[in-house]
């Protein structure tokens, strides 16, 4: 039909350069709804000197044939032909009212039909000149009718999953066809359809499929249907029914003995509402002091060691039952590292607030005496070092030791004590070898510079005094010392005589 179009439109503006002057102008396309109103525009530019207009005919060109649409004759008048006769007329009064003007003879569609679409002529007939004409292409476009709808008010979560069909979106009786394209956060697939009905329009339909779940329920849906440039959406909320999902709350992990106001919750998520909640202890009955109040579980009392054990609940709607359970054991004494809430997800009663802060005081209590206790344990031991280590650097000789040699030993100048005068000659036994010879004894103690190396030895002479034990004394009595001292007054153990004849405390001397 576009290639007859085109050459007929080619002959009559190879027709219309012909003539002598006289032009027939009309748009070359136009273009409208089913429904609206189009005007076809024919305007005649006559000739100087000009000449005479005998009649206007419109024709319709459609498949290569022309049919007679509407024919104004200066003394006949206006003729509107079936089937167009109660949709087309003449645009001018001039020319409806039969009055001799015919330069404009643009006609009026109205209620614009798909049958209305083609090539349309206008043609004047002159004289002398003859026949002038010109033709217009009429499109006519049909608005889709758009309708998104779900395939089901309710949906239902089966097991086991399976895809459906949730959501229709059409676009009926088109021309051009529509594009549908869908906009959600569903994860799902998309199936499309078009089917050409008998007036030339398109109709294009599209069904949503996924797989109904929890996840699923009050998710919106969108369709969007292109049209020429134009965007027509449209939108649904699905509402998927499923299974209750249940979860036990309460237990915290730090239900220990004597603890109070502990309960358990059965959390169920469903559509549509849980309507039964049924509890019950695995491998045994539930205890004497739970009180149980619609979906929790009241323990009465303070915690003992027959809560312990495997909670169930079961969660009932109209789709089925689901199952929640929870393990609940007892300890000995409260963990620092939880807390005493009922829930993290769900708050139920608020927490008793004075009873955590008694068990804090007594775990900080707990945990202050320990450090305490380490602490002083730490400055006891340092105390300790620093007077062993004292005593160490102090003490020289033997608290133990009975006898001193050349009196007491002990004198804080480093000398050592004056005696009385004793014989300068110490008489050796009768036994005794030439070695054992007098000798001089000085006032330096008794000894020769001699017989002493008092460089290798001074370390010892640096020590305030020297101490010798029991056994080495005696030997010393009967070998070397031929003379013997008053016998001393015996002095307690912890007590130190001096030069002077005065004693003090050991204690005191070290301090």
């Amino acid at each position: 039909m576009a290639r007859c179009v085109g050459l007929w439109a080619l002959l009559l503006a190879l027709h219309v350069q012909a003539g002598d002057g006289q032009v027939v102008q009309m748009d070359s396309v136009k273009s409208g709804f089913v429904g609206s109103q189009v005007e076809l525009r024919c305007v005649f530019v006559n000739s100087n000197p000009p000449v005479k207009v005998s009649q206007v005919t419109w024709q319709k060109l459609l498949n290569g044939t022309k049919q007679n649409v509407a024919i104004v004759n200066p003394v006949l008048g206006v003729s509107v032909l079936s089937p167009f006769r109660e949709r087309v007329s003449f645009k001018q009064a001039t020319v409806r009212h039969q009055m001799s003007s015919l330069e404009d003879t643009t006609i009026v569609f109205s209620n614009l039909q798909l049958s209305d679409e083609a090539a349309y002529i206008c043609e004047y007939t002159t004289f002398p000149a003859g026949n002038r004409e010109n033709m217009v292409n009429l499109t006519v476009y049909a608005q889709p009718q758009t309708r998104m709808s779900l395939t089901s008010t309710t949906i239902v979560a089966k097991t086991p999953r399976r895809k459906m069909t949730v959501a229709t979106c059409m676009a009926a009786n088109g021309k051009p066809p529509s594009v549908i394209k869908w906009e959600t956060r569903i994860k799902g697939d998309a199936t499309y359809q078009e089917t050409r009905n008998q007036n030339g329009t398109v109709t294009v339909r599209s069904n949503y499929q996924v797989t109904p779940s929890r996840e699923t329920h009050k998710q919106k849906l969108t369709c969007i249907v292109t049209y020429r440039g134009e965007r027509i959406t449209e939108s649904v909320v699905l509402n998927v029914q499923y299974e209750p999902e249940v979860k036990i709350e309460g237990f915290d992990g730090n239900w220990y003995l004597n603890r109070q106001t502990v309960q358990l919750t059965c959390r169920a998520d469903a559509n549509p509402p849980v309507t039964i909640y049924q509890w019950k202890l695995l491998n045994g009955s539930l205890p004497s002091n739970v009180e149980i109040k619609n979906n929790t579980l009241f323990f009465k009392g303070p915690v003992t060691y027959d809560l312990a054990g495997t909670y169930v609940c079961d969660a009932t709607n109209a789709i089925g039952t689901r199952t929640g359970v929870v393990d609940v054991n007892i300890t000995d004494f409260p963990s620092p590292d939880r807390g005493n809430f009922q829930s993290t997800d769900f708050p139920t009663n608020p927490p008793n607030n004075h009873g955590i802060q008694q068990e804090q005081h007594s775990a900080g209590v707990v945990i202050g005496g320990a450090v305490g206790g380490v602490a002083l344990l730490g400055v006891a031991a340092v105390l300790l070092f620093i007077f062993l280590r004292r005593r160490q650097r102090t003490f020289k000789g033997d608290y133990n030791t009975k006898k001193h040699a050349f009196g007491n030993g002990y004198s804080k100048a480093g000398g050592l004590p004056a005696h009385p005068s004793k014989p300068k000659n110490l008489p050796y036994p009768d036994d005794s070898d030439d070695e054992k010879k007098p000798t001089q004894i000085g006032s330096t103690g008794g000894f020769e510079p001699s017989d002493r190396n008092f460089d290798t030895e001074s370390e010892d002479l640096k020590r305030p005094y020297f101490t010798v034990d029991e056994g080495e004394s005696r030997e010393y009595d009967e070998r070397t010392l031929g003379f013997q001292y008053d016998p001393e007054p015996e002095i307690a153990d912890d007590m130190i005589s001096q030069t002077d004849g005065s004693v003090i405390s050991k204690k005191e001397w070290y301090v």
